[in-house]
């Protein structure tokens, strides 16, 4: 059983801000399913703005307390590629959020429910595993939930190729492919992040192990 607590000795603010940080993710995640199923006119990017904000100034936490407080046992560059994958989560949903607001009425007709489910789950599961972390992460668990975000990223991979191939077909309206590529770019885009924060726990766990 591997003790990222035991690592940080009494840092115990390290754990406070990274699970901080990822509960921030996974609200962003949340309010693009919100937004999502919102009718246009409706729609704001408040809750992303608030999201994003919370999590810069976590991680500006982060990076003065690595500064400030002397790590023995633990290797700081892996708690700065964490911070850094979580924090690009909320602030890649709210561009999302922005390109939606652009031009909604070229969304019409199209369903992204799905990846932004599998968007969803991934960040529930990337607070879980950094849960797990504090409470003394057992291997074969972290490795487990490792790759179920290791399935969703790819299923998310073939979902956009899927929905990028039929706008080739979309001669008549280059503005609304050129659009959706975008948001599709983006979509696969953060489920990336996710997929690269748990690969660094999972790295943090076998140094550990």
């Amino acid at each position: 059983m591997f003790s990222l607590q035991k690592a940080l000795g009494k840092e115990d603010r390290f754990f406070d801000l990274l699970e901080a940080s990822a509960t921030e993710a996974r609200a962003s995640a949340q309010a693009l399913t919100k937004f999502f199923q919102t009718p246009d006119a409706a729609r704001s990017l408040a809750d992303f703005a608030e999201s994003r904000r919370k999590e810069k100034q976590i991680n500006a936490e982060i990076v003065e307390s690595l500064a400030t407080q002397v790590m023995t046992m633990f290797e700081r560059e892996d708690v700065e590629a964490l911070a850094k994958s979580l924090y690009k989560i909320p602030k890649t949903v709210e561009k999302i959020g922005e390109r939606m607001l652009l031009a909604p009425e070229f969304l019409r007709g199209v369903d992204l429910s799905r990846p932004i489910a599998m968007l969803e789950k991934a960040t529930a599961i990337l607070l879980q595993m950094i849960r797990e972390l504090r409470r003394g992460a057992v291997l074969e668990e972290i490795k487990r939930n490792n790759a179920e975000l290791q399935r969703i990223e790819g299923d998310v991979d073939k979902l956009m190729m899927e929905l990028s191939a039929g706008l080739y077909r979309m001669q008549a309206d280059v503005g609304r492919a050129l659009f959706l590529k975008d948001l599709y770019d983006l979509l696969e885009r953060v489920t990336d992040r996710c997929r690269d924060a748990g690969n660094v726990i999972i790295q943090i766990v076998l140094k550990g192990a």
